[in-house]
């Protein structure tokens, strides 16, 4: 907790009115009018300081996040290289004018950040990590900046209407494949806990303490 000490403006206030009512209602011009003010409005200070005396409040103070577990080189890099991948495809989504097509891209945003940023939790992912940043995450980039060239000529001629209708039904591929994607990154961690759940179940058999049946009385000790 942080005390912080809050001093009253009354006190202040009491003193100034002190010298307002001396200049409305005596003479102000020789040294000794002014020390009889001067004398008032320290006793009117005083009085009001002890009538309106400081507050004390106390404050808790902001607990401080944890420090974040400092990254290897080798996963910094691979965030960095999705940050800038992630980057590339906001401008990429603001340039392009078919909403549904940004609906899309907003999409394979939130997928691909899940995907790099699982390489902090789980290192043994980078393989599969890399690999989507090397090959998948380019691959999608470089069919949005065509899609944003051909879409910015304003016609829809053969070759371009073609092209831009491809890229757009890839989405919804790239999209399916990309969940696919993530799922696969949370394999081993689902077999580790359908292992510790087959344990805990078997415990509680073994113990006595697991109903044979949805309906059945919780058992006593």
């Amino acid at each position: 907790m942080r005390r912080i000490v809050k001093k009253s403006v009354l006190p202040i206030y009491a003193a100034a009115g002190m010298w307002l009512i001396y200049c409305l209602f005596f003479p102000l011009y020789a040294l000794w009018h002014f020390l009889v003010v001067i004398a008032a409005t320290a006793v009117v200070f005083v009085i009001f300081k002890k009538l309106c005396p400081d507050k004390i409040i106390e404050v808790k103070e902001p607990e401080k996040p944890e420090p974040k577990p400092e990254l290897s080189p080798e996963v910094a890099a691979v965030v960095a290289e999705g940050k800038l991948a992630m980057s590339e495809m906001d401008r990429l989504k603001k340039s392009i004018r078919n909403p549904e097509v940004k609906s899309k891209i907003t999409q394979i945003m939130i997928l691909s950040d899940k995907i790099v940023r699982n390489a902090e939790v789980d290192v043994t992912d980078l393989p599969r990590i890399k690999k989507f940043l090397n090959y998948y995450l380019p691959t999608t980039i470089k069919l949005l900046n065509a899609y944003d060239r051909m879409d910015e000529q304003g016609i829809r001629g053969e070759n371009i209407g073609g092209t831009i209708k491809r890229i757009e039904d890839m989405l919804d591929t790239i999209i399916a494949a990309y969940e696919k994607q993530l799922d696969a990154l949370f394999a081993d961690e689902a077999l580790d806990i359908e292992t510790d759940i087959e344990v805990l179940d078997g415990m509680l058999s073994r113990e006595g303490l697991k109903n044979s049946g949805p309906g059945e009385a919780r058992q006593g000790n």
